[in-house]
């Protein structure tokens, strides 16, 4: 129960984030050839952001569904039990250490 909490507020927090680079990102800098403008990179870079962010709750989402499932905390790769630290540090891991390893 603790760890669905977790992932909730996780995920709580990231859609005001994305709710809020969306808002930023409505109206995109307009410049001219060869003229650079600091907020058309920054706007670049919020969109980068945006669609990190959009993934990372995506995979948070996933999360919660493999905990309704029964199916959270267990290696796609191997199929053992992830360990708790791991699920601590990145409660959307779908990999214990070494399938991780293996996987890089």
């Amino acid at each position: 129960m603790e760890q669905q909490h977790k992932l909730q507020r996780e995920l709580r927090e990231l859609e005001q984030q994305i709710a809020t680079l969306e808002t930023s990102l409505e109206i995109k800098p307009n410049y001219g050839m060869g003229q650079g403008d600091p907020a058309v990179t920054q706007w670049e870079l919020d969109q980068a952001m945006l669609e990190r962010l959009q993934a990372h709750a995506a995979e948070l989402r996933d999360a919660l569904s493999r905990l309704e499932l029964g199916t959270y905390g267990m290696c796609e790769g191997c199929g053992e039990s992830i360990h708790p630290d791991r699920l601590a540090a990145l409660p959307d891991t779908r990999l214990c250490v070494i399938c991780a390893r293996k996987q890089e």
